[in-house]
């Protein structure tokens, strides 16, 4: 009798428990409604929408390849299944055509659709959250009036039962979102440091690839520098962004606003994939004075704990055995005949031209995936107005294509 009284005891906790989550998920969630006075007619707020939209980089995740932009179907791997990007383009049937101003700042900074759904965290609204209402009601206007309206059908995730559910990714919202957050300009002290901090952590959203996320929530670990994880890089998927010895240390202000001008800078090139796009689609349009603060603010983040605090040191008995032919073993004869001429026996590069494979940041990331990437693909920084013939790398002979990076 007591055994059965026990189980009918922890039976009725389970259940107990069990609605108490699915309410918490099932709660509606209030947020602060816009009161800008918002003209859809009015050419300035277009402009200023379609600059931060394209600081936001919003085309990169919602437009398939040889899609039209905007109007969605992006497939977005993820460890639970694939998911597709959505349509918003202005069109009312498909698209966001019938969003209030409210409408679409829930989506855009606290990852709610208008009938309630939580949006999955593919969308970076965690680090959205930060942007001004003014910077929101800017984008609206240009989403409403600067873009022509597309007739395509969303189409629905590939993900199996029961991770298709879509009532947990309200907890998830709930508790690794930041909810209703307000950028603090003055806590930075320099206006260009904090202009430079509110476009990485919000629109540019770079901890969204360049942080370290929880193998069990897949949430980044922190949202801005009040943590040393902040930006310190996710594996094989990006490198540091910080001042460690192996991240930007040696980089100056002026380097990281060339890079993200021109997807290079005189001693470093990004490889292909996400940076490339980013820089092609977003960062290329922005203004000079944007990504010199976008620089300074990187500069002014020290060293993560997460990272080595030793520097690579470049090896001159290996670049020696290099010019002398005294080298041995596979790896360094597929470097002689496949890499050196362009990098040079001593990975230094050319100035301007190939990039320094010695010491370079994207190449000394814990997991090798930067660099077969670039192997298997091929590389070749995106064609940008001061630099309009691309010196790229082709791929290796009958190499597959390379899967997208998952966009978190």
């Amino acid at each position: 009798m007591k055994i059965g009284k026990i189980i009918l005891g922890v039976v009725g906790l389970g259940v107990v428990g069990g609605a108490g989550v699915l309410g918490f998920a099932l709660w509606p969630t209030s947020t602060r409604e816009i009161t800008l006075e918002v003209d859809l007619d009015d050419p300035a707020a277009l402009e200023r929408g379609r600059y931060i939209a394209t600081a936001s980089d919003c085309v990169a995740c919602h437009t398939a390849p040889e899609g039209t932009p905007f109007a969605g179907g992006l497939p977005i791997a993820s460890p639970v299944g694939t998911m597709y990007s959505t349509n918003i383009t202005p069109d009312k049937a498909t698209g966001i055509g019938n969003f209030s101003l409210n409408d679409f700042d829930r989506a855009v900074r606290h990852g709610i659709a208008p009938n309630g759904t939580s949006l999955y965290p593919a969308m970076t609204y965690p680090s959205y959250a930060i942007m001004s209402d003014q910077d929101i009601a800017d984008m609206y206007v240009y989403f409403m009036k600067g873009i022509a309206p597309v007739d395509q059908a969303n189409k629905a995730a590939d993900i199996a039962f029961p991770m298709s559910m879509r009532w947990p990714v309200a907890i998830w919202r709930k508790v690794f979102g930041p909810g209703e957050v307000t950028f603090d300009a003055a806590a930075y002290g320099d206006p260009e440091i904090a202009r430079g901090a509110y476009l990485v952590q919000g629109a540019g959203h770079c901890g969204a690839c360049h942080t370290p996320r929880s193998e069990t929530t897949m949430a980044e670990v922190a949202l801005n520098e009040q943590s040393d994880l902040f930006l310190a890089g996710n594996g094989g998927a990006a490198p540091s962004l910080r001042g460690d010895a192996d991240g930007l240390a040696l980089w100056s202000k002026e380097d990281i606003a060339e890079t993200l001008k021109t997807a290079r800078n005189p001693h470093a090139a990004v490889l292909p994939g996400g940076m490339s796009e980013v820089v092609l689609h977003s960062t290329q349009h922005m203004t000079d004075e944007d990504l010199l603060a976008m620089g300074a603010y990187l500069k002014s983040l020290g060293a993560s704990s997460a990272n080595p605090s030793t520097s690579f040191a470049a090896n001159e008995t290996t670049a020696n055995a290099f010019l002398d032919g005294s080298i041995t073993g596979r790896g360094a004869e597929i470097y002689m005949d496949s890499c050196a001429a362009c990098h040079m026996t001593n990975g230094q590069g050319a100035k301007d031209a190939f990039p320094r494979l010695a010491g370079n940041a994207s190449l000394l990331v814990p997991e090798p995936t930067p660099a077969i990437r670039a192997v298997l693909a091929g590389a070749a920084a995106p064609s940008v107005p001061t630099r309009p013939a691309p010196i790229g790398m082709p791929g290796s002979p009958g190499a597959i294509r390379m899967p997208r990076s998952p966009i978190s």
